[in-house]
């Protein structure tokens, strides 16, 4: 399926499912879809403010984010509400997939943040990706999940997603 952005502007609500149930659901402006990657803008979908220590997600902040349908990722653009980027959050994910105006993606734990000047490099979750037990129940999705975490953190280290996201 090959979808200009012409043909896309609209809404989409975006599912994050995990460990088979859903997460959180919000509505999200769909931007683009190429037929291999969906971006979408919407802002902060949780309630108050999240303070991870490294960065605060809080209401006012916009997320533009990138899915695809053939990689193991998402990543996400995040801006505070005067539009200074904070950095990119990225979720290590089965390939997304999207019916009519229901983008589904399903989380596999791990994460990577990198900050806006690209000095706070860091892996996030791997405690909670062992635990799931996905290497054992699903192996080749624990091999493909380990895989996208590491080529992400090479791009962020390497100067960032700019090639990936253009």
């Amino acid at each position: 399926m090959s979808v200009n952005s012409a043909e896309t502007a609209g809404e989409v609500e975006v599912v994050l499912v995990k460990a088979g149930r859903t997460k959180i659901r919000y509505a999200a402006r769909l931007l683009a879809d190429d037929g291999s990657r969906i971006t979408v803008r919407a802002p902060w979908a949780g309630t108050g403010v999240r303070d991870f220590g490294f960065v605060r997600f809080e209401p006012g902040d916009v997320f533009t984010e990138y899915y695809w349908r053939e990689r193991w990722y998402a990543v996400k653009e995040v801006r505070d509400a005067g539009g200074r980027l904070k950095g990119w959050y990225c979720d290590i994910t089965r390939p997304a997939t999207r019916s009519g105006a229901e983008l589904v993606v399903e989380d596999l734990d791990l994460d990577l943040w990198r900050s806006a000047d690209g000095g706070d490099v860091r892996r996030l979750d791997e405690d909670e990706f062992e635990e799931s037990g996905l290497a054992r129940t699903d192996p080749r999705a624990a091999s493909a999940a380990l895989a996208a975490l590491d080529e992400l953190e090479t791009l962020a280290r390497e100067g960032g997603f700019d090639a990936l996201l253009a």
